[in-house]
């Protein structure tokens, strides 16, 4: 049975490198029927917080990742935190204690005895990859107060979860030896190791926590990015799965997965192909789908919502124009309100022809008439209107745009008169007149 582990440290927010980490011991796991576990590594009391914890938690449950042991699931193999399991460690460091190699310093710190020979790594990403005995000093695994080091912890969690397959940043890879050389001490098999390329900023560069899209609460979560498309994306960071296209589901990126076709090379961040992956999400949403990722966004830039129907019609509307949902208030906030706002290059540009308050008035008159409210018989009054003033129908639609919402760019009028209604539109456009 395959099992592998996410391990994060709760010292700060989700990372984007950890989120893909994390994706593809889950889809590994979910490929092969095994088991995603998921397992805080906590032991730096310092830097440790329960925020922290929390938030990478939630960073994965959106993501939709989902653990089959791990903090709020349970498991055979518990606790799921480090700083609940010294007893576990204390009773491994006694092995070493007692095959004597481990030994204390003067300060107190106890240090691992390495083998001194040569140790090949199996990588099914890297190859095999052999570190020459080593001249290092000997690796520290306990502090001069008792707590164990990540190195030693790290080890000892992996035998006890019976773990067969551990997918890691590619700057593990460096330290592994030094791991398979505790498991070789301890009478373990080391796991299977894949070492995944890294994620580097555009420039070449690695991300830090500070560069663009890195966090994924902040970047993502707060920025209007639906998870699937975020997930979508992150899979093809560092990995290219055998198929035609981009745009692939969580059930198709599980199916594909290979670690054979993971790349050597790393990773380059682009923040624009994210961004078009989100585009390309969010236009396959219903309008139902579509107004229930953005209400969080509508409620927050105070846009009161009375009728479902309508709201979803309105933010289906403008589907095509965005790329994240917080960009939806900006485009739709005239659907909601009265009190919108004009933009002031356009006013300008209105009120240098003095013809358009006629243009309005006589769309207005064509408006008033109308029983039925429905798309085609707005057309069709703005059409007459424009006949009667002698102009094309065409020179109308951008007059009425700016009309009912305040703004030049937006669907189309006869889709904004029909929702908003034949008195909002016949008060908007009598507002706009006296405007100008």
């Amino acid at each position: 049975m395959i099992r592998v582990r996410f391990a994060p440290s709760p010292t700060g927010d989700l990372h984007v490198g950890g989120a893909r980490t994390a994706l593809f011991n889950w889809l590994y796991a979910r490929h092969l029927g095994g088991t995603f576990i998921l397992r805080i590594e906590d032991t730096d009391g310092a830097r440790n917080t329960e925020e922290a914890a929390r938030g990478i938690l939630k960073g994965l449950r959106w993501l939709g990742l989902d653990w089959d042991e791990g903090p709020d699931v349970g498991g055979d193999y518990g606790p799921y935190f480090q700083s609940q399991r010294k007893s576990i460690y204390a009773a491994y460091f006694a092995k070493l204690e007692a095959a004597g190699r481990v030994y204390t310093e003067d300060n107190g710190a106890v240090r691992f005895k390495f083998s001194r020979t040569s140790i090949t790594v199996h990588d099914l990403v890297c190859g095999d990859v052999t570190f020459a005995p080593t001249e290092e000093p000997d690796m520290t695994i306990r502090r001069p107060d008792g707590s164990y080091i990540f190195h030693f912890v790290n080890v000892v969690d992996d035998i006890e979860m019976r773990m067969t397959h551990v997918f890691r940043g590619e700057d593990h890879l460096s330290n592994t030896w030094k791991h398979i050389d505790l498991f070789n001490a301890l009478g373990a098999t080391p796991p299977t190791y894949a070492h995944i390329p890294l994620i580097l900023n555009p420039d070449g560069t690695k991300m830090s926590k500070r560069d663009e899209g890195s966090a994924i609460e902040k970047s993502y979560m707060h920025e209007g990015f639906l998870p699937e498309a975020v997930f979508n994306y992150l899979a093809m960071l560092g990995w290219t799965p055998r198929t035609e296209g981009e745009k692939l589901s969580s059930e198709a990126l599980v199916s594909l997965f290979d670690p054979a076709e993971i790349h050597s090379s790393n990773a380059r961040f682009d923040m624009h192909k994210c961004q078009w992956f989100n585009a390309q999400y969010l236009r396959e949403l219903s309008p139902e789908a579509l107004l229930a990722a953005a209400r969080p966004f509508l409620d927050k830039a105070g846009l009161s919502i009375t009728n479902d129907a309508i709201a979803a019609a309105a933010v289906f509307s403008v589907k095509e124009k965005v790329s994240h949902l917080t960009e939806i208030p900006a485009w739709v906030h005239y659907f909601f309100r009265e009190d919108y706002s004009y933009e002031n290059d356009v006013v300008t540009k209105l009120k240098a022809k003095p013809e358009n308050t006629t243009l309005l008035n006589a769309a207005a008159s064509a408006l008033a008439t109308l029983i039925d409210w429905t798309e085609v018989s707005i057309q069709t009054a703005i059409e007459e209107a424009a006949k009667i003033a002698s102009v094309k129908a065409g020179a109308l639609m951008p007059l009425l745009r700016f009309a009912l919402s305040g703004q030049a760019r937006g669907p189309g009028v006869t889709t904004i008169a029909h929702l908003i209604g034949q008195s909002s539109t016949l008060r908007r456009i009598e507002r706009t007149v006296l405007m100008l």
